[in-house]
């Protein structure tokens, strides 16, 4: 199998939609973000957003395309292709979806899903001025490194830095984004992260629904 066809495999086992759940989310208010992944030079990438400082919310913040589910949504996967549409120009078709991870609650106690897909590597982004003020590629193992702290928390307290080869832009990649970031490159190269030679995908995803079944079992605190 080339790079492509074996990160597909490794999503697979991850797959929410083929895993019955046992989790009630739909007292809160639910979201999507698509996490687009293509190969360059045998190298899984990911497309990054910066939010336009414009926004009310989070302005100037490094995301994945996505927001908030609409109720003409059919479901999770439809928000995340929906919003990318909206926000880069990335048409629909255009994404190959691989997998729907666990969500993930928000520090504003919302139920992000992420939803992974491939994209071509030729994809140009078109970005809405009124959401996105840049767009941007970074290699997935960014996110598999020493600068990776995975604690036992809803949203750990990941951080990365980022400069952007070609522009000398740089970006930092916090909170909830880096902890989708960090669950993606996990099972996608699966490794463990450097300095946490205990640590794996399987944990990281058992710790993340061991989190969210115990949030949601207590509402109040959220």
């Amino acid at each position: 199998m080339d790079v492509k066809e074996e990160t597909m495999a490794a999503f697979e086992l991850f797959d929410a939609r083929k895993q019955a759940s046992t989790i009630e989310v739909a007292e809160l208010p639910q979201a999507s973000v698509l996490v687009p992944l293509f190969v360059r030079s045998g190298k899984i990438h990911t497309l990054m957003t910066q939010r336009s400082e414009q926004l009310r919310v989070g302005a100037g913040e490094v995301c994945f395309p996505g927001g908030k589910r609409d109720p003409s949504d059919k479901d999770e996967v439809h928000t995340a292709l929906r919003e990318a549409h909206e926000e880069i120009g990335l048409l629909p078709g255009d994404v190959h979806v691989t997998c729907k991870l666990l969500p993930i609650i928000s520090k504003n106690a919302i139920i992000v899903t992420p939803v992974v897909g491939f994209i071509p590597e030729s994809f140009l982004a078109h970005p809405n001025p009124a959401e996105v003020s840049a767009v941007f590629t970074v290699p997935l193992d960014l996110f598999i490194g020493p600068t990776a702290s995975p604690k036992a928390t809803l949203v750990p307290s990941l951080s990365f830095d980022f400069v952007e080869p070609h522009t000398g832009a740089r970006y930092h990649i916090w909170g909830l984004t880096a902890m989708v970031a960090f669950v993606v490159a996990s099972i996608a190269l699966k490794t463990k992260a450097e300095g946490h030679e205990t640590f794996n995908a399987e944990g990281l995803m058992s710790m993340l629904r061991q989190g969210l079944q115990q949030r949601m079992r207590t509402p109040s605190k959220l």
